[in-house]
């Protein structure tokens, strides 16, 4: 019965001696992870973003974040009505009633940084 005993707790040391190594990578690449998930956002004056104002260099300013939106110029169901703010503040025409709400969702696509106040 002893030797029984002994036998279990030897083998349940021993399993954890392989198991253990398994359970810290996992919470070492879960911090990996989460630390790579950290963006550092960027500001920009309405300065530096009035100078991206062109259809193949095209900035926009949305309640006070600004996206680079030069890739989707071209695709804009709207036309060249997105150059008319590019380089400045497009929150009022962004809002406007002529945009599905999946727009929303898209624009943080061409997310940049923030404005700087």
């Amino acid at each position: 019965m002893e030797l029984m005993v002994v036998t279990l707790i030897i083998g349940f040391l021993l399993s954890l001696l392989f198991l253990a190594p398994r359970f810290i990578k996992s919470d070492q690449t879960k911090k990996v992870q989460s630390d790579a998930n950290i963006k550092t956002v960027k500001s920009y004056n309405k300065a530096a973003v009035s100078l991206h104002n062109k259809r193949t260099d095209c900035w926009i300013i949305i309640k006070e974040k600004v996206y680079d939106v030069t890739p989707y110029v071209e695709e804009h169901p709207g036309g060249d009505a997105i150059l008319a703010h590019a380089g400045d503040d497009s929150t009022e025409g962004f809002f406007g009633p002529q945009h599905a709400t999946r727009v929303f969702d898209m624009i943080e696509d061409f997310y940049i940084g923030e404005l700087e106040k």
